[in-house]
């Protein structure tokens, strides 16, 4: 074990069901090795502005459950400055923490990375992102939980399509990655998915539904990530009623909703496994790396690689996706 006594623990960028039972693990695996454990408030900007309290055991009870961060979380402009980042450091120094946690995703990675090569600080990076697009994890906490909520609500509006007889455009989401709609499209049976990986062709869309329209089927469902190429669901929508007036056509964006609401079991034992994993790699020496689970396995990458490089989806899993749907 090493001599780090104090560490601290965040959470940064977009809130994820299960950061919560992060953030515990971290404090009680952290407290067995007889460590004094702080939650930083605010993300990166309450470590500028000195937002650190001492946490306890008991300060992290009856939270595994909860969605959210007790932590709170922000984004910090501050941070990106060197001016910033020193009175971040600065912080850290006046309370003696000599290690830190940091939960979330792509932009909590980038600036830790930062602060560890300019103050040669330990940082262990956790991934915490509903997205699922963090390289060296195979999912990330919260990612379960946000399409297990989409599936919920895409299966109550098929009940709603079905009974009328409807086309409805939902829209889950993913700017730039496509993993909740792929996992939701793929979990609910849906007839197209429109990702931002892939240039979705909406021609071949019409002429399916043409081709079902002439069959009597006009209920239908299509999935779409709301960073998909050819716009979100609201755009594609009205490009097909425009080529299929005599469809009823609705749109549901689910929004927010998959940000929040009590993690999954699964969420749940991928945090708890994560903050553990953390605390134990800062006591093993390591800095500058994040956490992951590979095939089961609990890995460790580098910063710079986990940024360089993101979680592609499975091609299979597209194909597959695809074929179901026919």
């Amino acid at each position: 074990m090493s001599k780090i006594n104090k560490i601290a623990v965040l959470t940064s960028g977009g809130d994820a069901p299960g950061m919560n039972a992060a953030i515990r693990a971290v404090v009680r695996t952290a407290t067995y090795h007889d460590l004094h454990v702080f939650g930083i408030s605010q993300g990166y900007h309450g470590m500028i502005s000195g937002q650190i309290n001492r946490l306890e055991r008991k300060d992290v009870g009856n939270i595994i459950q909860r969605g959210g961060t007790i932590l709170k979380t922000a984004r910090s402009m501050e941070f990106m400055t060197k001016e910033g980042r020193q009175q971040a450091y600065d912080s850290l120094q006046d309370f003696g923490i000599q290690g830190l946690v940091a939960i979330g995703g792509n932009g909590t990675y980038t600036g830790a990375n930062i602060f560890t090569e300019e103050f040669d600080f330990p940082i262990i990076g956790v991934p915490g992102t509903i997205d699922n697009d963090i390289y060296g994890t195979d999912f990330s906490i919260g990612f379960d939980t946000a399409v297990n909520t989409a599936i919920e609500a895409v299966d109550k509006i098929r009940d709603t399509a079905d009974s009328h007889s409807r086309l409805f455009f939902i829209e889950v989401m993913g700017r730039h990655s496509g993993f909740i709609a792929l996992y939701t499209g793929i979990g609910s049976g849906a007839g197209n998915i429109f990702l931002p990986e892939t240039d979705g062709n909406i021609e071949e869309l019409i002429s399916v539904l043409k081709k079902e329209g002439r069959r009597k089927k006009l209920f239908n469902l299509v999935i779409v990530a709301e960073g998909n190429t050819n716009g979100g669901a609201v755009e594609i929508a009205n490009i097909v009623k425009k080529e299929l007036p005599n469809f009823d056509t609705k749109v549901t964006v689910i929004g927010h909703l998959q940000r929040g609401g009590s993690p999954t079991a699964n969420d749940r034992m991928l945090a708890s496994t994560l903050g553990y994993a953390a605390v134990d790699s800062l006591l093993r020496g390591e800095r500058g790396k994040a956490v992951g689970v590979q095939n089961g396995k609990i890995v460790l990458t580098d910063f710079a690689e986990a940024i360089s490089k993101e979680n592609e989806l499975n091609k299979d899993h597209m194909n597959m996706a695809r074929i179901l749907a026919m």
